[in-house]
């Protein structure tokens, strides 16, 4: 059975627009929804309030108080060192753990990858990339690398063999990563003492060579994917045996990893539609709608230009944000104005010339292109541009929005999403 919707949920900014909000509504619209999880790992952080329960979801989609299925398709890097902790948080508040899948040729993220992503952000100190110190860049290189670790061989092989692989690569691609994050420094001087490096580094030095480390990792892995995760061996078939499906992306446009603009503190993955288009096009699936996800303003966390940046209480903002507090890796959450019209209509024209590329323009499939807008309440329903405060009518009146946006979703965040047309 043919898919009777594909939509595609994609941050228009710098992440923590409201994706989780979106995903979770288009969850709720069909019982039969899968939700896909395409970009990134479990650096993601999709807050959902339902019901009077609140849940982050970072692996498990923001689908799942829906009871959607997961999948994590063969672009996703998912931690499954990290994934107990989560489904069991989960399970604790809904009663429940929704189902996992995975294509076969999904790799998963390293202890290793971890540790040598802290490793590399605390040598450069004060000239940080910004990253989340998830690893996610690290896995993404080692994969491209030739040495990536698949769902399956965790699921597959022992778990002396998968020790013995991971000290191999540490050997054989590890020790030159090590090198590079420490710049020369860490190696042994003439003296027989390390060049001086943060006393944190030197623990992520120590770890990184602990057979025992890895042999932790491996078990816990080992558990969780027979626990949690399914393989799903004909994925094709898989996609159109649901009545929806919805792609659940992380981060948002302005991080995507062939943003120059903003490089390089930006992401290892495809944040927009590169991944859903192609992955699609395999077994001859079309996005039915394409859903950008923007606050009223603009937020962004860690390192890095935050263009029309200012101060919370310059955009008048009261409320706390309980999702994206401060942290050692990434800081306070930042606040910025939107640019113009101009400037914020741009990443999404950018964007959807990825369906023009694979021969998949909107007006040739049907595929609609909405907008949805969060913390409408927090603005008092303006959206706030570099020229002004902008009563959200004339915004959506505006001929350049109506331009590329068919229709608009909106909410003020906590309260339900209404659909409003042009």
């Amino acid at each position: 059975m043919s898919a009777q919707s594909i939509r595609a949920v994609i941050g228009k900014g710098f992440g923590d627009e409201g994706k989780g909000l979106a995903v979770d509504y288009f969850s709720s619209q069909v019982p039969d929804t899968l939700v896909m999880k395409h970009n990134g790992g479990a650096q993601a952080g999709h807050t959902v309030e339902t019901d009077g329960k609140r849940f982050v979801f970072h692996q498990l989609s923001a689908g799942s108080f829906r009871h959607s299925d997961t999948f994590w398709t063969d672009t996703y890097y998912p931690d499954l060192f990290k994934l107990r902790e989560e489904a069991e948080q989960f399970r604790q508040i809904s009663g429940y753990v929704p189902n996992v899948w995975c294509d076969l040729k999904t790799n998963v993220t390293l202890v290793d990858d971890v540790l040598t992503n802290m490793l590399f952000e605390t040598v450069r100190g004060e000239s940080r990339h910004g990253s989340c110190g998830m690893g996610i860049n690290e896995c993404d290189l080692r994969t491209k690398a030739g040495f990536g670790m698949t769902v399956l061989n965790v699921l597959s092989k022992s778990a002396a063999e998968l020790t013995k692989w991971v000290l191999d690569v540490r050997e054989q691609y590890g020790r030159q990563r090590v090198l590079e994050a420490c710049g020369g420094k860490g190696k042994p001087g003439t003296n027989g003492s390390r060049d001086a490096l943060p006393a944190q580094a030197e623990e992520y030095l120590e770890l990184l060579q602990s057979k025992t480390v890895v042999e932790n990792a491996i078990e816990e892995m080992q558990r969780s994917a027979s626990e949690y995760v399914r393989l799903c061996e004909d994925v094709g078939a898989f996609l159109k045996s649901h009545e929806s499906i919805v792609f659940e992306t992380g981060q948002g446009l302005l991080l995507d990893a062939e943003n120059q603009i903003f490089a390089p503190h930006v992401s290892a993955s495809r944040t927009g539609l590169h991944n859903p288009v192609r992955l699609l096009g395999k077994y001859g699936l079309a996005l039915s709608e394409v859903v950008y996800v923007t606050r009223t303003y603009v937020t962004r966390h860690g390192a890095g230009p935050l263009p029309q940046e200012c101060s919370k209480e310059a955009l008048n903002i009261t409320e706390r944000d309980e999702t994206n507090v401060e942290n050692p890796w990434q800081g306070s959450l930042r606040y910025a104005r939107h640019g113009s019209v101009e400037e914020f209509m741009e990443p999404v024209k950018a964007d959807l010339r990825e369906l023009a590329e694979a021969g998949t323009k909107p007006d040739q499939t049907g595929a609609k292109v909405s907008l949805m807008i969060t913390h409408l309440n927090e603005t008092n329903n303006r959206i706030l541009l570099a020229d002004g405060d902008w009563e959200l009518e004339r915004f959506q009146q505006d001929p350049r929005v109506q331009k590329v946006f068919d229709g608009f979703y909106l909410s003020d965040f906590r309260d339900a999403v209404r659909r409003r047309g042009k």
